[in-house]
């Protein structure tokens, strides 16, 4: 399986930060839920024993969170592929395949919606 790079690319910044977003999406994090004392202790001991590895904190994850729900109220389609995408880790293949369109336009419809994440972020970052 070919590896996600965002290096030298124009808006790689978001997408690694959207990547890094995903990986905190599917580790369960923020999801309030029981977990026994013993479990805890093993999780401390072993911080990384899911396999997904990722340096984002709660607080920007969540931000990051509230923008892409703020993109699916704006643009369904687009954000539910962001979603997909970055927060399920599906394939740009398997979204297209899944709405019957071309890979091209589905990453075409990605960009845009990493391109319209970047500007909400960027607008938060300003007026903080």
């Amino acid at each position: 399986m070919k590896k996600r790079t965002y290096t030298d690319k124009p808006l790689g910044d978001t997408e690694y930060l959207l990547e890094q977003w995903g990986s905190w999406r599917m580790s369960g994090m923020g999801v309030p839920r029981y977990v026994s004392q013993l479990a805890s202790v093993i999780a401390q001991a072993n911080p990384c024993a899911d396999g997904l590895s990722y340096v984002i904190t709660d607080d920007v994850a969540m931000l990051v969170d509230a923008t892409v729900a703020r993109l699916i109220k704006r643009n369904q389609q687009m954000g539910e592929f962001i979603w997909w995408y970055f927060g399920a880790k599906w394939t740009m293949v398997r979204i297209a395949e899944a709405h019957r369109m071309s890979e091209r336009s589905a990453r075409e419809v990605i960009r845009n919606g990493v391109s319209w994440i970047d500007g909400a972020l960027g607008d938060i970052c300003a007026a903080a």
